[in-house]
């Protein structure tokens, strides 16, 4: 990189077409321009109005702006800018900086002493470290922490993020995020087989600073087969016991247990518990909001729409969970038809999804190509056509209806 200035006499060239010759015959070579900030403004004025760049065409305007960038090195943003003030006040002023700073009250010696103090203290929190710097001036006389005796805590936060700070620090690290390794994070595939459940909780809502009950709501991807408990809170002291409930439910091997990132699913219990059933679990990735989308739209399509939004008191919660197993469950999964998609590829290479299929989750289940093998030991296709067969679709449903009133009835009393 070669070192030049502004001092050259580059009038002669009048033509554009000069300009383009002078910069292809560099081959590439760079220039640091050592003139000032106020030369080089007056410079690319004075090269701008020379070309009466303002009426140039537009070929002729970006060989300009290239000679300009290649003899001082400014952007094209700063370039645009240089034209836009050219064309409006017709010269260009270097700006005097306005902008009040504020004097440095902390010097490099104070920074210094703050970090000898933090690894004299093994680094605690700034309110202690705080009170170490005013009792050493106040209480031991050490002239060294005259400044640093009104250091506020937020600021002792400030001057850790400094060079200085850091360098004498013995131990710095930034905050690091939260992070657990139980789940995986990935989008499961299951690749046509039942058996992928996808959970998620719904929350009944707040009144008066009290807490409402929670639903959890569990689906299967590829059947859409649908269970829902109800408990007081989302702890594991509650929740343990019905997700083993639930998942006893499905007639068919769960083979993996999909959440998002909540406390209430990665934690240590429910890992256990999963691993002693052998579930693989995984969990929603960063930035992937369609990762548990089928569960979120049940939420609305099934809970929502059944269980309204009203606050539930908690004391409620056992009530739900017996309507549910002995009305909703059966309505979901035998007799409430649901939308399955059908994949269709454009010339494009495109996939659009269309939803022309309609039939209740135990159907789906039954279409699958030998649907056997994927039940339980315990469960038959007997036992599931029976079952199918126990109600038909009307009286299910007018079943599960009177049920919920009578349940809503009891939650006024």
């Amino acid at each position: 990189m070669s070192v030049m200035t502004l001092d050259m006499n580059d009038d002669y060239i009048k033509d554009v077409k000069q300009l383009q010759t002078i910069v292809q015959a560099t081959g590439g070579l760079k220039f640091t321009v050592s003139d000032s900030r106020e030369k080089k403004y007056e410079w690319v004025g004075k090269t701008l109005g020379r070309f009466r760049y303002t009426y140039l065409n537009k070929k002729d305007k970006s060989i300009v702006k290239t000679y300009i960038t290649f003899v001082t090195g400014y952007s094209d943003s700063q370039l645009d800018r240089f034209i836009r003030e050219k064309k409006t006040y017709g010269t260009l002023k270097v700006k005097e900086r306005t902008q009040y700073t504020f004097p440095r009250f902390y010097e490099a010696v104070d920074v210094a002493l703050l970090a000898d103090v933090a690894n004299g203290y093994h680094h605690q929190n700034g309110h202690a470290l705080k009170k170490v710097c005013e009792e050493m001036y106040y209480i031991y006389g050490d002239t060294q922490f005259e400044r640093l005796k009104h250091i506020s805590v937020p600021h002792i936060y400030n001057l850790k993020k400094t060079n200085i700070y850091q360098t004498k620090a013995l131990h710095y690290t930034k905050t690091q995020a939260v992070s657990t390794n139980i789940g995986e994070r990935k989008k499961p595939q299951p690749y046509g087989k039942p058996g992928f459940l996808r959970v998620d909780s719904v929350h009944q809502g707040d009144l008066d600073k009290e807490k409402g009950v929670y639903h959890i709501n569990f689906v299967d991807e590829v059947t859409q087969m649908q269970y829902v408990g109800c408990v007081e809170k989302i702890s594991e002291h509650y929740l343990q016991p019905l997700l083993e409930e639930i998942l006893e439910l499905f007639p068919f091997i769960v083979v993996n247990f999909h959440s998002d990132n909540g406390s209430e699913y990665i934690n240590k219990v429910v890992s256990q518990l999963l691993n002693k059933l052998h579930i693989h679990q995984t969990k929603s990735r960063s930035r992937k909001t369609n990762d548990n989308a089928l569960v979120e739209g049940k939420n609305g399509a099934t809970i929502r729409k059944y269980m309204g939004y009203i606050h539930i008191p908690k004391k409620y919660a056992e009530s739900i969970n017996t309507f549910y197993r002995n009305y909703m469950d059966d309505f979901l999964n035998y007799h409430r038809f649901c939308a399955f998609a059908t994949d269709y590829v454009n010339e494009k290479g495109m996939v659009k999804k269309k939803y022309e299929i309609y039939m209740t989750p135990v159907q789906k289940f039954l279409s699958l190509p030998n649907c056997e093998q994927y039940l339980k030991e315990e469960v038959t296709l007997e036992s599931i056509l029976l079952q199918q067969k126990r109600f038909t679709h009307l009286e299910s449903a007018k079943r599960m209806r009177e049920a919920k009133q009578k349940l809503f009835a009891n939650f006024k009393n």
